[in-house]
């Protein structure tokens, strides 16, 4: 999950975390083998997590920080593994952690806790991402982020349009099918039909090629492949129907905006339905699930990894070795919906069968099974993480009205290019 802030407070918090003034922030674990520290982001509400464990395992203490965005997360873990105090655990954003397996010496090679017995158990395309080249195993894949189309069947209703969730995906096989359902909404109602271009339209898309920021080589190719560029240019094109409410994925409007109507459709990978259910409670049951326009891709999927100077990597490890085995992993489905890595349970009863309340009760298992099966999965490099947020600023730009158009391309390649160099 991605999500864009300012630099300011990536710095801020770092800070807070290295200097030890965040509440649980202090590197590794109070001595005690039970006991352990735990740096997560927020959104995802990790506590609960931390809750079963503990119930389950009473004697165990866990200091758990959610410690901001994802990019704040990892900024401040690298700042923290640069000399700072780590904790004994920590989460990592999927498009994060390569620039962290460049620096693989800095993890406890999980391997030695038993990780090299448990790596069949998750995806291997999801799986391959944390594993060196020497075959180290620096992080285990807490989930995978499915595509689908959360949408407002109230508001669908009043614009004339279809609510059964079959017949609302018929609506839209492509992502033109998409824009003219988006139009027809917005000529009955006169209101925006979608949140955004940047996080609905264009890292939708740009996540269900084939290739994205690098080649098949693992060389940078953001501003050469054709798909990426296609990805940009369908945004751009959605944006100019005038089809959006133009209000920016995790900003203070969007989250109420959710609750208010201010948008009937937002992309919604595995892990957004959670969001949705904290930001707008007094909705369930007028939200529904439909296929992603394209039908299949991934967007999301998070890592657990121990840093090297961690003072109590056992007790990180026995809450891996629990929370992310097949089982766990099921149970974390049924309770939050994380999208499991680990495909042995795609076919339970349980998932298969795992139903929605708040959206309509939606088969949401199968749902978002369906939309990972047959992914052709793309090399993540060190810089995907820089690539991907300056196309979605340029494109928030460009809804904000600061950057024209028929600039944006241009614009988003030299923001890029600046980015990397610094």
């Amino acid at each position: 999950m991605k999500r864009l802030i300012t630099t300011a407070a990536i710095v801020a918090t770092a800070m807070l975390l290295v200097t030890g003034c965040s509440p649980g922030s202090g590197g590794g674990g109070s001595g005690d083998s039970k006991s352990f520290e735990f740096w997560s982001f927020t959104g995802i509400n990790q506590k609960a997590d931390v809750e079963v464990y503990k119930k389950a395992h009473p004697d165990v203490e866990i200091k758990l920080t959610e410690v901001g965005s994802t990019t704040e997360t990892a900024q401040a873990l690298t700042t923290a593994l640069a000399g700072g105090k780590v904790p004994d655990l920590v989460l990592i954003q999927g498009d994060d952690l390569p620039k962290f397996m460049q620096s693989a010496d800095n993890f406890v090679d999980l391997a030695s806790l038993g990780a090299d017995q448990r790596k069949g158990d998750y995806l291997d395309w999801v799986m391959k991402q944390s594993v060196t080249q020497d075959g180290k195993i620096i992080g285990i894949p807490t989930d995978v982020g499915g595509m689908a189309i959360a949408y407002r069947t109230d508001l669908f209703k009043a614009a004339g349009l279809p609510t059964d969730r079959d017949q609302v995906s018929q609506l839209w096989p492509t992502w033109d099918g998409f824009l003219e359902t988006g139009k027809k909404y917005v000529q009955a109602t006169g209101k925006p039909f979608l949140d955004n271009t940047s996080t609905s339209v264009f890292f939708q898309a740009v996540n269900q090629g084939t290739e994205r920021y690098y080649d098949a080589d693992h060389k940078l190719s953001y501003d050469k492949n054709p798909q990426v560029k296609a990805a940009f240019d369908l945004a751009l094109k959605i944006h100019k129907a005038g089809i959006t409410s133009k209000i920016t994925s995790w900003s203070t409007g969007w989250t109420a905006g959710m609750g208010k109507g201010d948008f009937a459709v937002v992309s919604a990978p595995s892990w957004m339905l959670n969001a949705i259910h904290t930001n707008a409670p007094n909705t369930a049951g007028k939200w529904d699930v439909a296929a992603i326009p394209g039908g299949s891709g991934n967007w999301g999927g998070s890592y657990l990894a121990i840093p090297k100077r961690a003072k109590n990597p056992k007790a990180a490890w026995a809450y891996i070795a629990e929370m992310q085995s097949p089982s766990g992993q099921l149970a974390h489905f049924l309770q939050q919906g994380a999208l499991p890595t680990t495909p042995s349970v795609y076919s339970d009863p349980q998932l298969v069968a795992k139903t929605d309340p708040f959206f309509s009760n939606a088969p949401i298992g199968k749902i978002y099974t369906q939309s990972v099966l047959g992914i052709k999965p793309f090399y993540i490099g060190p810089e995907d993480a820089t690539v991907g947020s300056e196309m979605l600023n340029t494109l928030v730009s460009v809804e904000q009205g600061k950057v024209a158009p028929d600039d944006a391309w241009n614009t988003a390649l030299t923001n890029v290019k600046n980015a990397l160099r610094g």
